[in-house]
């Protein structure tokens, strides 16, 4: 099934087998976007008018999954729709005509005398109106009743002039010719000429009742009765929809309707007969300028079916999108057709390492690939499933006839076989894989936006836990813990801090970094704390992997940063000059703003630059060193300080310590809690202290405890350290009353020597 296909049986559309107008009038009169003809990148697409024939709706070969004997997914088509004539098409056209001849010649031959008096106007709008027929309206975002005869513009005329009996004569006919060329079955010809002949008689009634004729000279009353006419004809038409829609299957599913072009159209069509009347009078070679008027109405009614349909189709691969979605579960939900043991299933696929097919080959082959992903999910999926983009490298497949989580998992293997083949773009080969996550609709009710929540976070589950699928556990909550803690956390971060700490939960502890040779406090290092409201203090390290990798990791260090150095500025006001070193991740370090929002926050509270440190992890240097490079540079330059976290722990080159602007580098407390009882931990420290004292940086310990290890690293050589031993981290009005109580400490001179007050 190709794109096109796919979108045929979009929420809104005409479905196949229903004879909506749809399903062969979009195939006639409005172009439509395919995956093939894209070739712009950036979500540019071709565009391409679809041939003549059914639109969609193609039959597929079934094979058996499993055990179960259910109906599972086909590889592809065993072949695809006929593109001539299908039967109900051909037997609906024969009803059509051969019923339209038969009620035609019926009233002819009960009232010859009708027909036979009616004067050569009569005969020139009959014929304008099964001329307009052949290329009749279609409102998009509708199923039955979507079709607009222009036809309706002169029978309505015909019934002030002539009567009923001519009008509905030419309105049968001329719904026939619209049957015909939309190729609608049987069943849907004769809603539609039921419809029209009610409406007709409405109008006639009226105008019978109200006497009125147009003369020469029309009055306001002959106007207003037009309006009430009109009315009348668009009340009965839907009404008679309305009744015939409850009573049949389809009246069971709740429908979009979208009554504002819709009657606009409809009503601009109906207004237009007395023109055309006045016009017969003055002369009849004016009758055939309303098809200019009629034109303006069509290439209405097209945009408005264009906007809408743009508005649910995906602009890059042709796909439905998220909307059509959200409406296609609507509906489903709310229908009352379908099997009881069928349930919906939601598939969302995301793309594994899409990322670096961008970075390596650029964005215009990722749109490329995207496209192809697009095309064999479509052709993987049958007629009455629905493939979407979502946006992005994510996809999701709507599936309507899965009757539980066994079914879904089978299904979602046979989409994983979508991407065993690799895909091949100018001859270079790409190998493509997608984790799934899966969410079934519950047993009563349920809406798309949850079903994609929950897909969503079995698809992250998946991911976590290295697996290509996984299904959605309704009993571990609406959401995985992860993805409930980042959300609260967000909103933690973007609410405004007041003077009550805990209203958030976010408070800075600072912990205070000694120099070990003089006992003075060189500075401090901010630690991030989290109370969460329900789970309590939320430790340093969940906090940092639910948030890296997200857009909450730059929230949250620009409300550090903010507090930071306005604390900063509080102690510099109050004649304490203490440097404080926050810790940042890649992301920030990737942003191209974070050394504007630095020097814009120092501006703001009158901060020396040399009082605010910045400390980065080896990981962060080593995932886009150049990057990094250029963001540090700028720092350095204004006067930041950088320091290089965790030093030992990760895989950086000497030749990047070299390069980089560092001032500090800080031994990982891993090394130094060990530095008493290892001798290869001491080696360690000794070592780094050594390099880092050959090429001008500062070394600051993490992780000293106790008194002995602060001496080994005074033997060292190392220049501060930071620990327990001297304090723990704490609030800034706790650290306030520590730094009064506080007196400076030196090693003593000899080996196991107490710690001296320095002079």
């Amino acid at each position: 099934m190709d794109a096109a296909q796919q979108r045929s049986s979009m929420p809104g559309e005409g479905q196949p087998g229903d004879g909506s107008p749809a399903e062969a009038g979009h195939a006639a009169d409005h172009e439509r976007a395919h995956p093939a003809d894209v070739s712009r990148p950036n979500g540019g697409r071709g565009r391409g008018r679809r041939k003549d024939g059914p639109a969609a709706g193609g039959r597929f070969g079934e094979r058996r999954i499993g055990g179960g004997g259910r109906r599972g997914w086909p590889r592809r088509a065993a072949a695809a729709r006929d593109a001539g004539w299908s039967v109900p098409a051909r037997r609906g056209a024969v009803v059509a005509v051969g019923g339209a001849l038969l009620v035609d010649l019926a009233l002819w031959a009960a009232l010859p005398g009708v027909f036979a008096e009616l004067p050569t106007g009569f005969w020139v709008m009959a014929v304008l109106a099964l001329a307009v027929d052949a290329r009749p309206y279609v409102v998009a975002d509708r199923r039955a009743g979507s079709m607009i005869p222009p036809s309706i513009c002169f029978t309505f005329g015909i019934v002030f002039a002539w009567g009923f009996v001519p009008a509905v004569a030419v309105q049968l006919a001329a719904v026939a010719v619209a049957g015909v060329r939309m190729r609608q079955p049987a069943r849907r010809v004769l809603h539609l000429a039921l419809q029209h002949a009610v409406a007709l008689a409405g109008a006639a009634a009226v105008a019978a009742f109200a006497g009125l004729h147009f003369g020469a000279e029309p009055g306001w009353d002959d106007a207003l009765l037009t309006v009430a006419a009109a009315a009348v004809w668009i009340l009965f038409r839907h009404g008679i929809d309305a009744v015939i829609a409850r009573w049949s299957a389809a009246g069971r599913r709740r429908r979009v309707l979208r009554w504002g072009p819709e009657l606009f159209a409809t009503s601009a069509l109906l207004l237009l007969g007395p023109v055309v009347l006045a016009a017969a009078q003055v002369g009849l070679v004016l009758v055939p300028l309303v098809l200019l008027a009629l034109h303006a109405v069509h290439h209405m009614v097209r945009s408005t079916g264009e906007c809408e349909r743009a508005s649910r189709v995906d602009a890059l691969t042709g796909l439905p999108n998220r909307r059509a979605l959200q409406t296609s579960v609507v509906e489903w939900v709310a229908g009352g057709s379908h099997r009881h043991e069928w349930r919906l299933a939601l598939f969302l696929l995301d793309l594994d390492r899409f990322r670096t097919v961008n970075d390596a080959l650029g964005h215009t082959t990722g749109d490329r690939l995207l496209v192809e992903v697009a095309r064999r999910l479509a052709a993987a999926v049958p007629a009455h499933d629905l493939v979407v983009r979502l946006g992005g490298d994510e996809f999701a497949v709507l599936a309507k006839r899965v009757d539980g989580p066994a079914s879904a998992r089978r299904l979602a293997g046979h989409l994983a076989e979508a991407f065993v083949r690799p895909f091949v773009l100018d001859g270079l080969v790409i190998d493509v894989s997608a984790s799934i996550g899966i969410a079934l609709q519950p047993d009563r009710g349920g809406d798309g936006a949850a079903l994609l929540r929950q897909a969503e976070a079995a698809m992250y589950d998946a991911k976590e836990r290295g697996d290509q699928v996984a299904v959605y556990a309704r009993d571990a909550g609406q959401h995985p813990p992860d993805l409930t803690l980042l959300a609260d956390l967000r909103r933690a971060v973007q609410a405004e801090p007041g003077t009550d700490p805990a209203a958030d939960g976010i408070t800075l502890y600072y912990q205070p970094q000694i120099a070990i040779a003089t006992g003075e406090i060189v500075g401090v290092e901010a630690l991030l704390r989290w109370r969460h409201p329900v789970r309590g203090m939320v430790g340093p390290e969940e906090l940092l992997r639910v948030a890296e990798q997200t857009p909450v990791m730059r929230l949250l260090t620009s409300r550090v940063l903010r507090e930071v150095i306005a604390q900063v500025a509080a102690w510099h006001a109050a004649g304490q000059a203490l440097r404080a070193s926050v810790n940042v991740s890649v992301r920030d370090l990737h942003a191209a703003d974070i050394a504007e929002e630095i020097d814009g926050l120092l501006h703001r509270y009158a901060v020396p630059a040399d009082l605010l440190q910045l400390e980065i992890t080896e990981s962060a240097l080593m995932a886009d060193p150049h990057r990094v490079l250029n963001t540090i540079t700028r720092l350095d330059r204004m006067g930041v300080a950088i320091s290089l976290d965790d030093f030992g722990t990760g895989y950086s080159s000497l030749q990047h310590l070299r390069r980089l602007p560092l001032s500090e580098v800080k031994v990982d407390r891993s090394f130094v809690l060990g530095m008493a009882t290892d001798r290869g931990d001491a080696a360690i420290v000794r070592s780094v202290t050594a390099l880092a004292d050959s090429l001008g940086l500062r070394v600051v310990a993490e992780g000293v405890e106790d008194e002995r290890t602060w001496r080994l690293l005074a033997s060292v050589g190392c220049h501060a350290a930071q620990g327990w031993f001297h304090a723990r981290p704490m609030p800034a009005p706790d650290l306030a009353e520590w730094l009064i109580r506080y007196r400076p400490l030196r090693p003593g001179r000899e080996p196991g020597a107490l710690a001296v007050p320095a002079p």
